[in-house]
């Protein structure tokens, strides 16, 4: 897969959200919300979820997480996805070894 494959399927999965998203909750995330819900205060319930998912995707983007699974499924990292071109398109230099994926290993 690529760059281009990429950009697609966050496209498709994007427009795939409609204004509502509906999230069955289980036991025991329906009381953690509670919880939240209760100590924080929020106007509204979906503000959790909001901050929840940018958590979420911050700490995968820090971690290396990330750029290890769009590497895996599709050979680029988050920051060729950003900028729209591979390394290589960027430098017109080869791209690096892959290292059998050593570099994101935890």
């Amino acid at each position: 897969m690529s760059l281009d494959d990429l950009s697609e399927d966050v496209e498709t999965a994007y427009s795939d959200f409609d204004e509502t998203l509906p999230v069955s909750l289980d036991r025991e995330t329906r009381n953690e919300l509670a919880v939240l819900q209760t100590v924080l205060d929020p106007d509204d319930p979906d503000e959790l979820v909001r901050r929840a998912i940018h958590m979420l995707f911050q700490t995968k983007v820090e971690t290396g997480s990330l750029d290890f699974h769009l590497r895996r499924g599709y050979n680029v990292t988050y920051d060729e996805y950003l900028s729209g071109m591979t390394f290589q398109e960027m430098t017109g230099a080869p791209q690096p070894p892959d290292n059998d994926g050593r570099r994101y290993q935890f």
